[in-house]
């Protein structure tokens, strides 16, 4: 019998409806209450659409420097992820070399001189 899991995320808005508090469990997490957050990036993709779903939401707590750094570990981790979907070693280099290209951009990493 196949194993189902289930991720549950909680989203508070407030009177603006921006979101004030993003919490978030899952069935095969040891921890068992709800573990919060500042932001999440769900992406699907609908395979009879042919098309890519999205939903991006952070709270108004996110300061910009964990903004960008959320932005560049997603970016690195979607290069590993490409990689291990195909094995394209040049499709993967270039995801990552841009990763780094913004991680200098925004200040994360020191530009090489």
């Amino acid at each position: 019998m196949a194993k189902t899991s289930t991720i549950q995320l909680a989203v508070t808005l407030g009177s603006d409806n921006i979101p004030e508090k993003i919490t978030w469990k899952a069935d095969d997490n040891a921890q068992k209450a709800p573990e919060e957050c500042k932001a999440f990036m769900l992406s699907l993709f609908d395979g009879e659409a042919d098309e890519s779903l999205r939903i991006d939401l952070w709270t108004n707590e996110m300061r910009q420097d964990e903004m960008d750094k959320f932005f560049f570990e997603t970016f690195l981790t979607m290069a590993d992820t490409y990689k291990r979907a195909n094995t394209n070693e040049e499709v993967t280099t270039l995801i990552k070399d841009f990763a780094f290209q913004f991680g200098e951009k925004v200040g994360l990493l020191k530009r090489k001189e």
